[in-house]
Parts: C-alpha cells; sequence; structure tokens
C-alpha cells in the first residue's frame, strides 16, 4: 500500500511540473474570467468603428488576444445565458423565455461551474443570472460556491440597492456595477492560491436608464438621443471596471495563466449604431445576435488574432474545458465545439463547415406546435423564417440582408430549411411544459412564490393582471388591477419534500378595499383570509434618465400569514383566488411564501 501512494505521488509530481529554460516549475491550472454584458450591441464597441463611445480596455483586450468576426448569440439574454453555462441550445434546458418561469434552467442541466468545480475549481458569479431562483436552479445549486447579484431578469434599483449573497438578501452601497466587480475582485483574491472560475455577467446596459452623472455627462453633448446616451454611458461604466479586473490579475501576477473572455448576451437594446446591421435585440437577425468575443490567453493565443469562421455561445464550454485540461463525466451531450483550434491558429484552414441555429420562442407563453420563428447561419448564408415565410440573405455579398436571394438559390434555402425543422424537432423533444418550482429541497427551507412566476386564469388583462407595461410578468412585476373575484393566480409546484408549509401572503389593499377576501387552494385544501386593514404604499420611480413604467416598485409590502398546508410528494397547483370584493378591486399580490415546519 506504501508502494503504491509512493507511486502515485510521483505521478503526480511528473505530471504537474514542467521544464521551462531549465528549470522546474508549477503547471497550474488556467484561471477563467468570463465577462458579459447585458443588452450591449456589437456597435457599442470603439473597436467596431463607432467614434462616439470609449471602451479603451475592451479594446486593449481584443488586441492582446482574439477577436471574433462573427460570433453569435441567442436574441435575448435567458437562453444566451443557458447555451453559455452548458454548451447546449437553450431549447434543449428547458430555456424559451425571459420571464413568467420560461427562464428557468432544468437543474439537471451541467454547468461549466458544475464541470470546473469537479475538477478542483473555485467557482463565483457575480451579477445577472437569469437562469431560475430557485434552488436547485439557483447558482448555487448549479455549481457556484459563491453568488452575489440577482436571479431575475432585470434589477429595478441601480444605486444602494439590495442583492443576495448566496441566497441571502444584503443592502448594497455605491452604483450596481462597481459593487459586483468590487464583489469579483475579492473573490479574486480569495482564491489566488488555487485555481478560479469567475463569472461576471453585468446587468448593465439593460434598462433602467441609470447611470453615474460622471458617465451621462461624458456622452450627453454628442447628439445622441437619451437611451443611447446612457447605454453609452454605462457600457463606458463597465470598461473601466473591466480594467480593474485585468489591473488586479497584473497586480497578483495572474495575467499569464489566466483565461479572460469578453462578451455579450444579444444585440442592442436600442435603436443605435450596430455597424449596419439588420436588427437588434430580439431579432433573428445579425443585428439582434452577433455579438462582440474577446479571448485573451497570454502564451496560447498570438495577440491580434482574428477569429473568420463564424462561432456561437454553445462554443465556450467545450472551448474552455479543453484550454483547462478539463473532461466533462455528466455524460450529458453538448451542441457547442471548441474553438482552441482557431485560437491557436492550428486548424483555420481545416476547419468544417457548420450551421448555427438561433430560436425565437421568448414571448413567455407555452408556444404550439407549429415552427418557431428562426434562423440558420453558415459562413456564407442566413435562412430566416418569419412571419410563415422563409427568406435568404448572402452574407458574403449583403451583409446588411438587404435583399432576398431565395428565388434564385434555392437548393441552398431547402438545405437550411430541412436543417431548420430537423434541430428545432431535437432541440425540442421534450417540451415546453411550465418547470415546476420545487419546493422543499433539503438545502432550503422556504421558497418564494413571485407573482410574475404565476398564471393568470383567464389572461391578463381580463379581470386580472401583472403589473407593467405590457402586463407581461417581467421579473420585479406583482398582481394588480384584480376587479374579477372569478380571476385567479396559479403557481405550478414540485414538492421534493412532503410535510407541513407555512403559506404567507405579501400584499397591498386600498383603504377602499378593506374587507376584501380571499384564498389560497391546493387539492381539498383551503386557507381563507380576510383584509382587515390597508396598506397601499407609493409606487416608487427609480433614478431613470429615461422613465418606463415597468420600472417601478412598490415602497414596501404587508405580509399575512394564511395559516398550514400538508403537501405531499409530487406535482401540484396553488392557486391564489378571489372571494368577496366590496370595493372596485381585490389586493395587489407580490407573491406567496411557504415555509417548511416539519417534513412527514
Amino acid at each position: 500500500m506504501r508502494r503504491a501512494s509512493l507511486l502515485t505521488l510521483f505521478c503526480f509530481l511528473v505530471c504537474s511540473f514542467v521544464l521551462s529554460n531549465g528549470t522546474l516549475v508549477f503547471a497550474a491550472k488556467p484561471n477563467v474570467l468570463l465577462i458579459m454584458t447585458d443588452d450591449q450591441g456589437w456597435g457599442d464597441v470603439r473597436l467596431h468603428d463607432n467614434p462616439l463611445i470609449e471602451t479603451p480596455n475592451q479594446d486593449l483586450l481584443a488586441q492582446q488576444g482574439a477577436q471574433f468576426e462573427r460570433f453569435f448569440v441567442s436574441p435575448v439574454c435567458a437562453p444566451t445565458r443557458a447555451s453559455l453555462l452548458t454548451g447546449r441550445y437553450s431549447l434543449r434546458t428547458g430555456v424559451h423565455g425571459v420571464t413568467r418561469g420560461f427562464e428557468n434552467m432544468r437543474a439537471e442541466e451541467v454547468t461549466i461551474a458544475e464541470i470546473l468545480k469537479s475538477d478542483g475549481y473555485a467557482t463565483g458569479a457575480f451579477g445577472k443570472w437569469h437562469n431560475g431562483r430557485h434552488y436547485p436552479m439557483h447558482p448555487n445549486g448549479q455549481g457556484f460556491d459563491e453568488f452575489f447579484g440577482f436571479c431575475g431578469g432585470h434589477w429595478n434599483s441601480y444605486f444602494d440597492t439590495n442583492l443576495e449573497h448566496n441566497r441571502q438578501p444584503v443592502k448594497t452601497e455605491g452604483y450596481i456595477t462597481d459593487v459586483l466587480t468590487d464583489k469579483a475582485i475579492d473573490f479574486i483574491k480569495q482564491n489566488q492560491e488555487q485555481p478560479f472560475f469567475c463569472y461576471v455577467p453585468y446587468n448593465a446596459p439593460h434598462s433602467p436608464w441609470i447611470v453615474p452623472e460622471k458617465y451621462w455627462n461624458k456622452y450627453a453633448d454628442k447628439g445622441l438621443d437619451d437611451k443611447a446616451c446612457c447605454a453609452y454611458a454605462m457600457v463606458d461604466c463597465v470598461d473601466e471596471n473591466l480594467g480593474r479586473l485585468l489591473k488586479t490579475l497584473d497586480e497578483l501576477k495572474l495575467a499569464d495563466n489566466t483565461i479572460v473572455l469578453f462578451l455579450t448576451d444579444n444585440g442592442p437594446n436600442s435603436n443605435r449604431y450596430n455597424g449596419d446591421m439588420r436588427g437588434r435585440k430580439g431579432s433573428i437577425h445579425e443585428g439582434g445576435i452577433r455579438v462582440p468575443l474577446f479571448v485573451r490567453y497570454p502564451g496560447k493565443i498570438e495577440p491580434g488574432t482574428v477569429v473568420k469562421p463564424i462561432a456561437a455561445h454553445i462554443d465556450i464550454l467545450p472551448t474552455l474545458l479543453e484550454f483547462c485540461d478539463v473532461e466533462s463525466t455528466s455524460g450529458v451531450p453538448v451542441d457547442g465545439k471548441s474553438l482552441v483550434p482557431l485560437l491557436t491558429k492550428s486548424a483555420e484552414a481545416k476547419w468544417p463547415e457548420r450551421m448555427l441555429f438561433v430560436d425565437r420562442l421568448f414571448r413567455n407563453s407555452i408556444p404550439g406546435t407549429e415552427l418557431p420563428v428562426g434562423s440558420v447561419r453558415t459562413d456564407r448564408w442566413r435562412a430566416a423564417y418569419e412571419r410563415n415565410k422563409w427568406s435568404l440573405y448572402d452574407m458574403q455579398a449583403d451583409p446588411g440582408e438587404k435583399i432576398d436571394v431565395s428565388k434564385e438559390n434555392p437548393k441552398a434555402l431547402n438545405r437550411l430549411k430541412t436543417a431548420y425543422s430537423k434541430w428545432f424537432q431535437d432541440v425540442s423533444e421534450l417540451g415546453f411544459e411550465p418547470i415546476p418550482i420545487p419546493i422543499g429541497h433539503p438545502k432550503t427551507s422556504t421558497t418564494s412564490l413571485p407573482a410574475n412566476e404565476s398564471f393568470l386564469k383567464p389572461e391578463a388583462g381580463q379581470g386580472i393582471n401583472y403589473s407593467g407595461k405590457g402586463h407581461n410578468g417581467y421579473a420585479n412585476s406583482w398582481i394588480e388591477d384584480w376587479t374579477d373575484t372569478g380571476a385567479n393566480a396559479v403557481w405550478h409546484l414540485e414538492v421534493l419534500t412532503p410535510g407541513t408549509y407555512t403559506a404567507t401572503l405579501k400584499y397591498t389593499c386600498a383603504k377602499a378595499d378593506v374587507g376584501c377576501q380571499i384564498a389560497v387552494e391546493t387539492g381539498d385544501q383551503s386557507l381563507s383570509a380576510t383584509i382587515s386593514k390597508p396598506h397601499d404604499p407609493p409606487k416608487v420611480g427609480n433614478q431613470d434618465r429615461v422613465e418606463q413604467s415597468d420600472n417601478y416598485q412598490r415602497k414596501d409590502w404587508a405580509e399575512l400569514k394564511l395559516g398550514t398546508l400538508v403537501l405531499k410528494k409530487g406535482t401540484c397547483d396553488l392557486k391564489l383566488t378571489g372571494i368577496k370584493k366590496p370595493g372596485n378591486e381585490l389586493i395587489d399580490v407580490k407573491g406567496i411564501e411557504l415555509m417548511r415546519l416539519q417534513s412527514e
């Protein structure tokens, strides 16, 4: 036994050291710093011929490593994040929306954080998650030791706000981009003696349009509209914080052994410079899904490298695993392809033609069986399906997608149409039913059921509504305009641990509506309550440069303990319904909280 142990130690030492200039040095695993911004378009970078914006650190990062000419993501936030983290098309992971629970990624999906963590990496995420707030879909349940940020699709307050640290609320001071960077830097410093994976998904320049004065003033006199001005100002702030991250690596002497990646999650969130491409955020065309990707890895990637073949978010995971010499043992197949040969210029001439697919299933509802809006990209062609019609564009001759050449190239179009149909059938095999909210996971005793993850019956606008413009039920919405006692809100649940749970309602009630009665029901159990006191705080706005109704919030919510429910293991529905309405409306509802008292 002792001899075997010594042999194992010897093999470990041999594998861990390499000769460099005749000196024996430790061959450490590379660190990974992955930075992604939210709603920053391809054109929101000075390097991409935008003379109005200043992004010196993004430009420098590209020059010190590689930049991609044609790198693609999904049209909106949550699907991009799911593909980035898993190396799989988002429809495989359960993600096909941005709110109402359709952004939730199935817990059994295996993320890059889980794989690297299993190989000894410290893992941390600092920013916007947007792939599920309920454990184990929460980042702490998907491989991240540390999480600091928020889990929804957007945040309403950017100054001195409340975020979360490992599922616990925390009060912060300062501008949110600076705060997230501070926490990422702390993580890097704390883990500098071991390999780390630091994921920094900033929420800027996503709305609300809030930015510190010094950045706003920098762009206020450049002839931009207010949204473009604020977007550029927020990107400038992000760029300054990117500089802080890179400086930290230099000061800790970690830069030479750290892979740094910078990308964005979709096209721009307003009409502004985007390289004359067609579309913006939400579009299946080039302008909605082509984004910057810069990758720096000293000694591996030659400075000034330009990657011309098409690539996508699904390629990040296999690329990082190859660079880090880590094998996934999950057995879950990925759709992506390692880009290491392109980044190291070892196989660009031999790189095979490929097809990249994108869908637009993000309308926060359960799609039908028809083929969804989407497109297929090769190095030359983009075939697009929208309004029940196909079109074809030669991206080399017509990068702005101005001329439909489908009639002149029927064979090319038919090949891409067939491929898209087969692809969609494959990736949607598990369907689109909402992923139930897990209740009673052993690592958490309390689960919040937010209003926006309920399903309104009848649909929004018919006696019950989600708050905000369009009544889409976005991340921070609540239930309002509840005028019909026959209307209700339903949450789909999966009880993991059977037992007794306390149900607490978070609500507001106008003085004129006091005396209204509501009930929570599941199976044959019902808890009713009469609202006896008014609680009607005003809606609070933000420091928006451009006012948006979706960014208002209530100052606080009253809490009412409704009683206890005995929940059995398995799936069930929880329904909030009206019983009595003495005034014009029932209550406004932020959500329901279920706390496990005891297990069966």
